[in-house]
């Protein structure tokens, strides 16, 4: 019962939408007739007379109820196409032709045949030019052919009838290599779309019936296209889709900004972890980091990284004078140039490669002297725990010491701002790495009490898709069959994008005076467990019966949860709801000094000699001996 009721309220809503072209075909109908009959110079048919009267009433209701069989008045025509021109072409001949022969059998005469075609001619073109203006008035661009369904190709579900939905199903219908699958329906949450057609493609619903549209029409892959939606607004969506078991995809976040003539290229891709934890963008404040970025000089150390390469990115809007890229790895500074050098150069901005280390004293000089930097964000460090927690020199030499070099230079050069990349591992820290990171967090804030360089460190957790992140693991192993292995079922991690850590670090060096650590605003730490099943389940498999996870065990160095301060560290906020800043007790200049005498002179001593040591200079630090 409830459901014909629904279905009686549909019929009636389109009904009504549907009432303004209704009335524009009956008028039509008879205007074409009119002129046709004027225009072709029918003499012996009288225009008053109860035949043609009748004729017209009756062709007008013939095409109203065949324009109804062809689906002319539930399809959106914001977003008609060339298969939808085809389709009133075919709806308006058929209607003339149904017409005659109806009103030779109801009137016992027919007009003759050339009024017929001037006004089917005519009707065409009214009916189209009605159907199309809509078209440009809502200034769509989704073109596509005829298509039928192909054999073998995965029945879709496209989330969206906009503009991306349209343009994924035309695509799909045009034959597209890039997006593939045999569009079966849309969903979409606008009351006013529920019913209606485009390129021939009914919307089946809203978004909260995707579980029960997919099983009832055994829906293969799901395409997520709302890129305007709200991070919010798409997780419902996700979650909303994992529930079926189906392949879910989507079309790429910045797909508006795409130039028209390349729209036929872009291509579909997975939806990945990433966007089940993204967050709501902050958009950069160029206002504010202009007050130190721009006409600047600015060194990114680590330039090449995953983290470093990204503030490069977002450091382009802020318009710097020059941008250094300083790396030990030259493969993806490489890269990264060749991806920024266009946009750079439109913006006026000189892209620099150095190739280096940032224990070699002399490199780094060589770079402050040729380059005279004003801004370094310091990126450029070992992090991945288990590798360190096994070759805590290195780890020592390089975050350390490579730190402590990198501080002397901005110090000793006057550059304006220093920002250090650190990490919630530094907090009460488990291994090598994270205390490494807290001693490179006591180094910024020695300098800070005897520098004029700005001196600040900014504290996060993991970003999604770095280099040695857990994500890109899981990818390979679930494209290699499985298992997805983790260390515990209960580990739990802070995660946000790259992106949005890069803009935030930037903004951070705006609200810097001096000696701060930063911490970030990671929302709620997220269990790895789930994002393993997300991941599986993403994918259109099934946790344990497709895929398995399993659990290896903690591994050396590794914490349960992490932290992003400390007991004595209490926050304050800033100007910047999504940054708080510690304000807890800095260490002594003394102090600092003699931590890194000694930590200098273990570094030929044994690996747990030197975590001894470590543990000495870092007193949070808890280390495990092997």
């Amino acid at each position: 019962m409830t459901a014909k009721l629904i279905r009686g309220r549909g019929i009636r809503r389109v009904l009504v939408r549907s009432l303004p072209l209704v009335v524009l075909d009956v008028a039509a109908t008879v205007v074409a007739f009119l002129i046709a009959a004027w225009g072709t110079k029918a003499g012996e048919i009288d225009l008053a007379s109860p035949f043609f009267m009748g004729q017209m009433a009756l062709l007008s209701l013939v095409n109203v109820a065949v324009f109804g069989v062809f689906r002319m008045y539930n399809s959106l025509w914001e977003y008609a196409s060339v298969d939808d021109a085809a389709r009133i072409a075919l709806a308006t001949a058929v209607g003339s032709v149904i017409g005659d022969v109806l009103g030779a059998l109801v009137f016992d005469a027919r007009m003759p045949f050339r009024v017929y075609i001037c006004a089917w001619a005519i009707l065409l073109v009214i009916c189209g030019m009605a159907r199309f203006a809509i078209r440009v008035n809502s200034k769509g661009r989704s073109w596509s052919f005829l298509g039928a369904e192909s054999p073998g190709q995965a029945r879709t579900l496209i989330v969206g009838a906009g503009e991306s939905g349209s343009l994924v199903v035309s695509r799909m219908l045009a034959g597209s290599d890039e997006i593939v699958g045999c569009p079966v329906g849309y969903v979409d949450d606008s009351k006013r779309k529920i019913g209606r057609r485009i390129h021939g493609v009914k919307v089946l619903g809203d978004c909260g019936d995707i579980p029960r549209i997919c099983k009832q029409q055994s829906i293969e892959q799901i395409v997520v296209a709302i890129p305007s939606g709200t991070q919010k607004q798409k997780r419902r969506v996700y979650d909303l889709c994992m529930e079926t078991g189906c392949k879910v995809l989507t079309l790429p976040e910045k797909v508006k900004d795409i130039p028209e003539e390349q729209l036929s290229k872009v291509p579909i891709r997975d939806v990945e972890v990433s966007d089940l934890l993204a967050r709501e963008e902050v958009a950069l404040d160029e206002g504010l980091v202009g007050t130190y970025l721009k006409g600047a000089t600015v060194l990114v150390t680590g330039g090449g990284g995953s983290i470093g390469s990204e503030l490069v990115r977002q450091l382009l809007p802020a318009k710097p004078a020059k941008i250094i890229l300083f790396d030990i790895y030259e493969n993806t500074v490489y890269e990264l140039y060749h991806e920024i050098a266009g946009k750079a150069r439109e913006a006026g901005i000189e892209i620099v490669t150095e190739i280096g280390s940032i224990t070699h004293m002399p490199a780094l000089e060589e770079v402050f002297d040729r380059h005279n930097p004003h801004v370094v964000f310091h990126a450029a460090a070992h992090k991945h725990v288990p590798l360190m927690e096994s070759n805590p020199r290195e780890a020592i030499e390089n975050n350390v010491f490579g730190t402590l070099n990198v501080v002397r230079m901005a110090h000793e050069r006057g550059c304006s701002h220093f920002i250090l990349i650190s990490t919630d591992k530094a907090v009460n820290p488990a291994n090598v790495m994270g205390a490494t990171k807290r001693m490179c967090e006591m180094i910024v804030q020695h300098y800070a009490q005897v520098s004029k360089t700005v001196l600040a460190s900014v504290r996060f957790g993991n970003v999604l898709g770095s280099h040695g992140s857990v994500i890109p693991l899981f990818k390979r192993q679930l494209k290699a069959g499985g298992p997805i292995t983790l260390t515990h079922q209960d580990i739990t991690r802070y995660f946000m994008t790259i992106p949005e850590a890069a803009r935030l670090v930037i903004t951070a060096g705006a609200l810097a005076e001096g000696g701060e650590i930063f911490v970030l605003d990671m929302g709620e730490p997220v269990r790895i467990y789930d994002l393993a099943e997300n991941l599986i389940r993403l994918s259109g498999l099934t946790v344990g019966e497709d895929i398995e996870i399993k659990v290896t065990g903690l591994r050396p160095g590794e914490k349960l949860y992490e932290e992003l301060n400390m007991d004595d560290e209490p926050t304050v906020p800033t100007a910047n709801g999504a940054i708080t800043v510690i304000k807890g007790v800095r260490p002594e200049v003394a102090d600092v000094r003699v931590r890194l005498d000694e930590l200098g002179a273990a570094l030929p001593l044994e690996r747990d000699e030197i975590k001894r040591v470590l543990q000495k200079a870092v007193p949070t630090y808890t280390p495990e001996f092997q």
